[in-house]
């Protein structure tokens, strides 16, 4: 069975740019056994993630797909573990669900979490 993998990684900032990263890392990833899953991507499309109640209306449906136990993993990806990546860290760590650091700066940031 093909386990359903959260892709975490910083968006603020340069959101063009990180979006693209993100979809290249779900093109990398994606198999016969992993499917990668990042709903934010879609609310990008009609939320505002400078505006604030956009957000944590964005951010609490990521949520939402840890706690129905959609999200068999949560990966971190990026240069470091971004404001709304630390929550989706601390509620994988409360459900239990593993958390794989992909690259250098989130295995540092994690590890000092």
């Amino acid at each position: 069975m093909a386990k359903t993998v959260f892709i975490g990684h910083p968006i603020g900032g340069d959101i063009r740019a990180n979006v693209a990263k993100v979809l290249k890392i779900c093109e990398e990833v994606h198999t016969k056994d992993i499917i990668p899953v990042a709903p934010y991507l879609i609310s990008l499309q009609y939320l505002n993630d400078e505006v604030t109640e956009d957000r944590e209306l964005g951010m609490e449906a990521n949520h939402e797909s840890f706690r129905r136990r959609y999200v068999d993993e949560l990966w971190l990806f990026g240069d470091k573990i971004s404001n709304g990546m630390r929550g989706e860290v601390l509620l994988a760590r409360e459900l239990n669900i593993p958390i794989v650091a992909k690259t250098e700066g989130t295995k540092r940031d994690l590890e000092n979490m």
